[in-house]
């Protein structure tokens, strides 16, 4: 269950990103056409795409741990979230974001800049 998840949210970040490339055609020409190197470009992308990822991990982390407290309130028992998993499962958000996110940073890299000039 858990690697649907992390797959569908893969995908989300992906279409996420694809869509900022598309939108921001222009502006990755103009960036090209006054120097920006590829690898530039294409860290930009990935940078955001991890901290979109990361910061997705953060809420579930936040939100499983309210909901972690609040179970156990309702069955009167004791939990507890160790910091590893905290840990996990925020390195496994960056993962996924540099997984998911490298095809729509790669796009945005490679684009021609006359060609995203002419983008409307």
């Amino acid at each position: 269950m858990a690697a649907i998840s992390l797959l569908v949210g893969g995908i989300g970040i992906m279409n996420i990103m694809l869509v900022s490339v598309t939108e921001r055609t222009r502006e990755i020409g103009i960036r090209k056409a006054i120097g920006a190197k590829e690898g530039t470009i294409l860290s930009q992308f990935l940078f955001e795409s991890v901290t979109l990822a990361i910061l997705g991990g953060v809420i579930g982390v936040i939100l499983g741990f309210g909901g972690s407290k609040f179970v156990g309130r309702l069955m009167d028992v004791t939990t507890a979230v160790s910091m590893n998993s905290v840990l996990l499962a925020v390195g496994f958000s960056a993962c996924i974001g540099i997984v998911f996110g490298v095809f729509p940073a790669r796009q945005a890299a490679k684009l021609d800049p006359i060609e995203a000039l002419r983008y409307e």
